[in-house]
């Protein structure tokens, strides 16, 4: 296995583990710190923490090695996972989550749903019915959520293709709304806006296009106006998906532009989505995105302050830096940085995971040749 597969699986399980062991011995709410500058994210914090953990490890879960270490180390984590949705869900449970109240819920419902659809054998097809009955009525308890007018629509109609999926009557209103709007807010070359304005910031790849491309792949069959979105959606993606490549430097480094930096490298959800998908642009080589990745990793799992005495992630974008953390991040929120590890449900042998090559900053930093970039139009 290569090398840097290991330290993605290390990686991987020294983030996540805090995380889905506490949870699935239903101590999360008694271990699990909740650093904020707001008093009332202990309300939300927890199911942060689930949803988006498993968001990330969901691919991993689903296509992971089978074999050795790292096939039991998989087997274990998938264990967990699937304890750890029991006790958010079970009523009698010290970990019960809070699906419905305040506002924030609707986000990581959201996420939720987007990691059973990204692991529907491991997530959902291995529970058992009691927990698949408690699943989905969380997820429709988040229906009395009203999002925002905002990247926050894709949270309503992520969790209403997941119930489709389930069977369980996903509302084709919140899904239409979801898809019509954000067509509407596309503003070219591979970039949405964020409700009806542009942001500098990195939600494209946080929440917009992986959200959107998996929703109208698993909708877009119910209607053909849904499914006509597909190509141009994902030829969006992999625009957007080389300009992420792009703003790698040659160190390891990106710009810390817009709001939630504390995501740290979540911010390339969606290079490591096409990765995952195979569908990469034609100018990226695969192994070329995991050394990107990589460097990037190490220069932040490695700086000082990034985990706390025991384990858990703290607010920062480079080490520990509270003051980056807006009003509405908390512990839970960080581990949206797991999505950065879909490739993970890439097989050993993936072209992704063998050879070396340098991302394109680094060659054309040292001198070396790389393809001219050029916009994307429609």
């Amino acid at each position: 296995m290569h090398e840097h597969r290991t330290y993605w699986i290390e990686s991987l399980s020294r983030i996540a583990g805090p995380v889905l062991n506490a949870l699935a011995g239903r101590r999360l709410k008694e271990l699990m710190p909740v650093e904020a500058h707001s008093e009332d994210r202990a309300q939300c914090s927890h199911l942060e923490a689930l949803g988006r953990t498993l968001a990330g490890i969901a691919p991993w879960l689903e296509s992971g090695g089978r074999e050795g270490e790292e096939g039991r180390l998989r087997e274990t984590f998938a264990g967990l996972a699937r304890e750890a949705v029991d006790a958010a869900t079970d009523p009698a449970s010290p970990d019960y989550m809070n699906f419905s109240e305040g506002t924030q819920p609707l986000v990581d419902a959201a996420f939720l749903a987007h990691a059973l659809m990204r692991a529907p054998g491991e997530l959902w097809e291995r529970l058992d019915e009691r927990v698949k009955r408690q699943v989905i009525g969380a997820l429709k308890a988040a229906r009395t959520i009203r999002p925002w007018f905002s990247n926050w629509l894709l949270f309503s109609g992520m969790i209403e293709a997941f119930l489709d999926r389930a069977g369980e009557g996903g509302d084709p209103m919140r899904i239409d709304y979801a898809l019509r709007q954000h067509e509407q807010w596309y503003l070219g070359d591979g970039m949405y806006g964020d409700g009806p304005e542009f942001h500098w910031d990195y939600y494209n790849s946080f929440v917009i296009q992986p959200m959107l491309i998996d929703i109208v792949e698993q909708a877009g069959r119910r209607y053909p106006e849904w499914e006509a979105m597909r190509e141009p959606v994902l030829r969006r993606a992999g625009r957007h998906a080389a300009v992420l490549e792009r703003l790698i430097s040659p160190e390891g480094t990106f710009p810390p532009i817009g709001r939630s930096l504390a995501y740290r490298f979540g911010a390339f959800q969606l290079l490591a989505q096409m990765a995952l998908r195979r569908e990469l642009p034609e100018s990226l080589e695969p192994a070329a995105v995991r050394c990107a990745f990589t460097a990037v990793m190490r220069r932040m799992l490695e700086a000082p302050g990034t985990f706390d005495a025991d384990g858990w992630l703290t607010i920062g974008f480079c080490g520990h830096q509270k003051n980056l953390g807006e009003g509405y991040i908390s512990t839970g929120s960080l581990y949206l940085c797991t999505a950065v590890f879909l490739p993970l449900g890439l097989p050993a042998d993936d072209p992704f995971w063998t050879g070396e090559a340098e991302w394109t900053s680094r060659r054309l930093w040292s001198g070396g040749e790389a393809p001219i970039d050029g916009a994307l139009y429609g």
